[in-house]
């Protein structure tokens, strides 16, 4: 049994644990200076860096070029101008965007017809008879191809030979919506992000007459003025020919093919139509149109812009053969929104942000890392449970230190960026960015705890750490947002690719960085609660992510914690279990002073006897004055599973006289922390 002499004492309290932990980081953070003011300076490094480019870019759109247009309307004698005007009509199509549009110009509607080499021929893939031969492609003579398709050939064939109604032999140039509107006209150029300006009606661009069959006069170039804007039309007759086909997936099949193909030259049809079921009595139609044009951004343009003049060309084309030629659908003309003079703005910190930014978070990630690591490389960890540290104050203190620490940097990080600037801070809702870094924070702090099981050494971990952080960020920008970015990927991979904390904090961020980019594009706010409803929002499912592997990650950390702590591996779960046996076996047995009985020890060594008969001699002396007495200290284990009893310490007998220092020795598994815990009792 072991009596300390002094009844006052007692292990040390929660408050004295918290308080010793706190002051072991605190000179931790003291000798590790220099990289602690590195770790600070960096997120002001990048946002500063961030706000110059920012504003170098501010300052190149701020040139006459992408301001809107201006020319002088009045000189006097000598040349000086006494009158300038700034307008649309005076601008090129880099400045309109930035100029006043009180009165939007109404563009007539047309189809997206493909270029010139790109248009349907006879191929090797594609070996129809009815496809043109390749050689037009030399002289840049193709026609322009519809598929199409239906129940009753007979009637989709006839109401299809109306798509392109023959033009009067020349345009009427005193209403040229009038005129364009009843006839079909096409462009090979892309429209934008808006219907304020139609690039096909620039001077360089040329609009496509799709006829039945051309003639010669049917190519011209015309002039006209709309709202103010000085128009040169150049008309060119294009021939537009119906091709059948028995089946839709025929059809699906030519126009993946067209798409598709060796050497980078496609195969492209202007559309394909398929009847269904129509009859005289009702009108049913699929349309095909190919969307790529422009990328994948350019979708919902081509859809607004491109595609009500397809609709409308087999509407008409209906029409007239129900109730005659003099019957006419007109779709006149599209047009935009009124919109006041802009400045010209590139969000680039919005765009490029979740690689910056995701650094930035990251950063925390190896210092914490270390710190737990050199805890177990210096035994610091094993020698403060020895001294009566419990799992209990030492994961809580650690992880609340952990935590005020992420808090305050990123709380920094957060005003910081907002004070100089940064829409990405700005736009968005700050109680979205406060969530998810909240979540976060609390990932990447069970993370650290569950990747320091895996090593030993300092310097190691560290290079390890740095490694996750730029490569998960290097990783996020080049491959994981192409994955984001696909809409044919599949969104279930998606997820299990942010099971991965840097990727998980990669896809918020880029979430936020679009929001804000395109807020500030369009005069719009950035991310908004509501907004984690929509389908293409990920936030909501990274939140989720994120919490639930936040749990997990914490019950594992500790897992392997406790193995590592009795030298067991991770691929050995009942090693957890029998930790914790160990953890609440019963307490050692302790024998009072009066308490004086003899244990046979085997093989018992000289100055072994020679203590114990020191120890027999004290309980004996009534005015004994040692520090602590330990007579006969046992420890036993009670076997499980039909294995015998482990006997941890075997009758230790020791006096400690007042004031000496003492220090035990002894190899692993010799019973010492047992003993020091059997006086803690």
């Amino acid at each position: 049994a072991i009596l300390p002499m002094d009844s006052r004492r007692r292990p040390a309290g929660f408050l004295t644990q918290a308080n010793a932990l706190l002051r072991k980081n605190l000179c931790l953070q003291k000798r590790n200076l220099k990289t602690n003011i590195g770790i600070t300076i960096f997120p002001i490094l990048i946002c500063v860096l961030l706000l110059v480019l920012q504003n170098i870019i501010n300052n190149e759109l701020d040139k006459p070029k992408y301001n809107c247009g201006c020319a002088c309307v009045d000189t006097d004698m000598y040349g000086t101008c006494r009158k300038r005007e700034c307008g649309v009509q005076y601008s090129t199509l880099e400045q309109v965007w930035s100029c006043a549009i009180p009165s939007p110009p109404r563009w007539p509607a047309l189809i997206q017809v493909p270029q010139p080499q790109f248009r349907a021929v006879r191929t090797v893939s594609q070996p129809f008879d009815d496809l043109p031969d390749p050689s037009c492609r030399d002289s840049l003579s193709c026609p322009a191809s519809v598929l199409i398709t239906g129940k009753d050939r007979g009637f989709a064939e006839s109401v299809a030979g109306g798509l392109f109604p023959v033009f009067a032999p020349t345009l009427n140039v005193t209403d040229y919506l009038d005129a364009l509107s009843r006839i079909v006209v096409g462009s090979d150029t892309i429209p934008g992000y808006t219907q304020l300006v139609e690039p096909a009606f620039s001077s360089s661009d040329t609009l496509y007459l799709l006829q039945p069959q051309c003639v010669p006069f049917l190519s011209q170039t015309i002039s006209y003025n709309a709202r103010g804007i000085p128009l040169q039309l150049n008309i060119q007759c294009v021939e537009g020919v119906l091709l059948w086909r028995e089946s839709t997936s025929v059809i699906n099949d030519e126009l993946l093919k067209g798409y598709i193909q060796r050497g980078g030259k496609t195969n492209e049809f202007i559309a394909g139509y398929d009847f269904l079921s129509s009859t005289e009595y009702g009108l049913g139609i699929n349309v095909w149109y190919n969307s790529t044009y422009g990328g994948k951004t350019a979708f919902s343009f081509i859809a607004a812009l491109r595609v009500p003049r397809l609709v409308n060309a087999v509407s008409n084309a209906y029409l007239k053969y129900i109730r005659g030629p003099g019957m006419e659908v007109l779709l006149e003309y599209v047009k935009d929104m009124p919109k006041v003079g802009t400045s010209y703005r590139f969000d680039l910190s919005s765009l490029i942000s979740p690689l910056f930014f995701t650094w930035i978070v990251e950063l925390l990630f190896p210092v914490m890392l270390t710190y737990l690591v050199y805890e177990k490389q210096q035994k610091l960890k094993i020698m403060m449970k020895m001294q009566g540290l419990k799992d209990g104050p030492y994961w809580m203190i650690s992880y609340g230190y952990f935590f005020v620490l992420s808090v305050v940097y990123m709380t920094f990080f957060v005003i910081f960026g907002s004070l100089i600037g940064l829409n990405f801070f700005r736009v968005n809702n700050y109680g979205i960015q406060i969530v998810f870094f909240f979540v976060y924070i609390n990932l990447q702090i069970a993370f650290a705890f569950f990747v320091a099981s895996f090593f030993s050494s300092v310097k190691i971990a560290t290079v390890i750490g740095y490694i996750y952080v730029f490569g998960s960020g290097l990783l996020g920008a080049f491959l994981f947002r192409f994955f984001i970015e696909d809409i044919n990927f599949s969104r279930g991979w998606i997820l299990v690719m942010e099971i991965v904390p840097g990727f998980s904090l990669y896809r918020g961020l880029y979430e936020l960085g679009q929001y804000a980019f395109s807020g500030n594009a369009m005069g719009a706010t950035g991310m908004m609660w509501e907004n984690l409803k929509d389908p293409i929002n990920g936030m909501r499912d990274i939140l989720i992510v994120m919490t639930v592997e936040w749990a997990l990650m914490l019950v594992l950390a500790f897992y392997l914690d406790q193995v590592s702590s009795i030298g067991g591996s991770v691929g050995n779960p009942l090693l957890f279990f029998r930790c914790l046996q160990k953890k609440y076996a019963p307490p050692l047995q302790s024998s009072f002073v009066q308490q004086n009985h003899k244990v046979a020890v085997d093989m018992e060594k000289a100055d072994v006897a020679q203590e114990r008969h020191v120890v027999e001699q004290l309980l004996m002396d009534s005015n004994a004055n040692q520090a602590i007495i330990c007579d006969n200290l046992r420890k036993v284990y009670p076997g499980k599973d039909g294995n015998p009893d482990k006997l941890a310490v075997r009758g230790l007998s020791l006096a400690l006289p007042k004031g000496q220092c003492f220090g035990m020795l002894g190899p692993n598994g010799a019973g010492k922390t047992s003993f020091i815990n059997g006086w803690t009792y």
